[in-house]
């Protein structure tokens, strides 16, 4: 597609066109029109002059004095009669031209007509009916016509028509190069955009930069924290093989002096199956937390959160039947994380899952939306249980704890140290304090949420 900069230009200079075009058909509809009055009222003035300066005779009509010289010239351009009379008149300027000024009128009418004459051209004729009475008491019916050539009334009118379409075709390639100027300057954040993004695709950058003008600040924010996922993704991936790499030395290490070890086959069995299991357990475990989407909210819809929860307590009581307890959902059906699906459940489930292993017989989770903090931390999950709690001093300690140490442990999931890198990724936090209401720990997510 043609860039945005020539869409506006071409957009804005058929624009143009269209609007001149009217104007200018408008403005020569208007110049014709005080035109063609301007030349009534000149003829009506002619007329009028005419009618003053004529006698009638016994023998006919005369005019005494011709109020414009043009009227005494032949071929000047401007010609007058006067019909109804016995013999009539004519200006001596029509003389040598076929000269028609139209029928007799009747008293008080009046005509204009526009024709062309023989070897004058086009012509304007005026026309007007009078009831003449003269000295005698006669009474006449005379017809008085004032007639002018067009031709110099057509070539001013093609002179204004030269001179509009100069002016604004003047203005139209003014108003076009000060709209480039304005749109190179106007869209000279976009065109910074396109630069930046096509240093991220040759590498030599890696983030976009973080002022924009508003319109373009959310695509912006938008890209870098998809760009930020997407490396967070491939960091977490190379982490994730190296870790796993490292876990199953042990195992296979201890597979390697059972098997050297052992005297029969029968005392291999044991270990094995204990060695599979544990190696079975740190694959899924790597394999979990490779899955995880990295943190990235753009593109991701709103999860109940309710609904979550019911499912995970649902799964937490079969999990651990051989203990009496209840698990209480307190959270409201209209409050949403923004994110994956998969990581809440993974983050809130192993949680629930220490809660309900240190509880002595109630958990509940509740959560709500704090719309005075930031947007990555609007949505507050609080696991509590009634169990001893985690000391003010230990607090620090669980949430530093590092990979390894949760890996050592097969089918615990991610501990809370892992939770925390989760909700990190997120741009959330997570808290470790005391319940107030059921004694024991309180855990805290602070999440993406609406």
């Amino acid at each position: 597609m043609p860039s945005l900069r020539r869409r506006l230009i071409a957009s804005v200079s058929v624009s143009l066109v269209l609007f001149f075009g009217v104007t200018i058909v408008a403005l020569d509809g208007v110049f014709r029109a005080l035109s063609d009055r301007s030349l009534d009222e000149l003829l009506d003035a002619q007329t009028v002059a005419l009618i003053a300066a004529t006698e009638t005779t016994p023998n006919g009509i005369t005019v005494t004095r011709l109020a414009d010289p043009r009227l005494a010239t032949p071929g000047s351009g401007l010609y007058a009669s006067i019909d109804g009379a016995r013999d009539g008149w004519r200006s001596p300027s029509s003389v040598g031209t076929h000269a028609v000024f139209g029928a007799p009128l009747v008293s008080g009418a009046r005509r204009t007509v526009r024709t062309p004459w023989p070897g004058v051209g086009d012509v304007a004729v005026r026309s007007r009916g009078i009831a003449w009475r003269d000295d005698d008491g006669r009474s006449l019916a005379l017809t008085f016509s004032v007639a002018t050539n067009l031709e110099p009334y057509a070539r001013e009118l093609r002179r204004v028509r030269t001179q509009m379409f100069g002016w604004f075709a003047a203005i139209a390639l003014l108003l076009l190069a000060t709209l480039a100027v304005l749109l190179r300057r106007t869209l000279a954040p976009v065109q910074q955009l396109e630069e930046e993004i096509r240093g991220i695709e040759a590498g030599t950058r890696v983030a976009l930069s973080s002022r924009w003008p508003r319109e373009l600040d959310g695509v912006a924010t938008n890209l870098n924290a998809l760009l930020a996922a997407e490396r967070e993704r491939i960091t977490r991936y190379r982490k994730t093989l190296g870790n796993l790499a490292h876990s199953l030395k042990t195992p296979l290490a201890v597979l390697r002096a059972n098997l050297h070890g052992a005297q029969s086959i029968g005392e291999l069995r044991a270990p094995f199956e204990r060695e599979i299991d544990r190696m079975n357990g740190i694959v899924e475990h790597q394999l979990r937390r490779a899955a995880t989407s990295g943190g990235a909210t753009v593109g991701q819809g709103a999860v109940a959160v309710g609904p979550l929860v019911a499912d995970l307590r649902a799964a937490l009581l079969r999990a651990h039947a051989n203990k009496d307890f209840s698990i209480e959902n307190a959270v409201g059906e209209s409050v949403r994380f923004v994110g994956d699906r998969d990581d809440l459940a993974e983050m809130l489930g192993n949680v629930m899952d220490n809660a309900c292993k240190w509880c002595t017989a109630r958990v509940r989770v509740t959560a709500q939306l704090d719309t005075d903090a930031p947007p990555r931390e609007r949505l507050r999950i609080a696991v509590e249980d009634d169990g001893a709690g985690i000391s003010a001093a230990d607090r620090d300690r669980v949430l530093e704890r590092g990979t390894r140490a949760d890996e050592a442990t097969p089918g615990h999931g991610l501990g809370l140290a892992m939770v925390g890198d989760a909700i990190g990724l997120y741009g959330g936090s997570l808290s470790v304090a005391r319940s107030e209401s059921l004694g024991g720990a309180r855990i805290e997510l602070a999440l993406p949420g609406r």
